[in-house]
């Protein structure tokens, strides 16, 4: 049972962190050259940085996580439909609401595109995804701190908003975890709350 539970906590962070790894992967692969005959991140057997091999790769591992996570709740086929969309949800608005996480942390780009720091003059790719407003709240502040002249009173705004931007994902957080409650039974509520998905 604890190595179920294992397996599932690993699942579930896989796929909050997949968007962050893909585009962090985009982002470094041309600026590293792969020694003669190693194959280059991001490349298994196809062109590196190709975006549609890239994108399949995603969606297979994201479709083999949600099959070991459906089975991991013991979850019918009819069950699943209704859960799906909701851990989905619940997923989605807490990736959001952890804007301005590590990538920021590392220099990393944001999500506009734009390089938050020197990465050897590459040109980072536009994420596909929209920027949630906890993201632009936290590049915001990001560009601040990499200035140097920027003023207190300047980084003390940008960090208010960002705070109140996260204290409003969280609310959105907690009212999707409210409406994935409702379709669980208690076994499954239980292996979400160990799981850390739910509190």
């Amino acid at each position: 049972m604890l190595r179920a539970s294992a397996v599932v906590l690993v699942v579930l962070c896989a796929m909050l962190a997949g968007a962050w790894i893909q585009d962090a992967i985009a982002a470094d692969a041309p600026n590293v050259a792969p020694a003669p005959g190693a194959t280059a991140p991001g490349d298994r057997g196809g062109g590196r940085g190709d975006p549609a091999q890239m994108q399949q790769r995603m969606d297979q591992f994201r479709q083999q996580m949600e099959t070991r996570l459906k089975e991991s709740l013991g979850a019918t086929d009819e069950e699943w439909k209704v859960l799906q969309p909701r851990i989905e949800k619940v997923m989605t608005l807490a990736r959001e609401a952890r804007g301005g996480g590590m990538g920021s942390m590392f220099g990393g780009r944001n999500r506009g595109g734009d390089k938050g720091g020197d990465r050897g003059g590459a040109t980072a790719t536009p994420s596909d995804r929209p920027q949630s407003d906890t993201q632009k709240k936290a590049d915001e502040l990001q560009k601040l701190l990499q200035d140097k002249e920027s003023k207190p009173e300047q980084i003390k705004a940008a960090l208010a908003a960002l705070r109140e931007a996260r204290a409003k994902a969280k609310a959105l957080v907690e009212a999707a975890q409210k409406e994935l409650r409702e379709v669980l039974n208690m076994r499954q509520e239980a292996t979400l709350v160990m799981n850390g998905m739910l509190d």
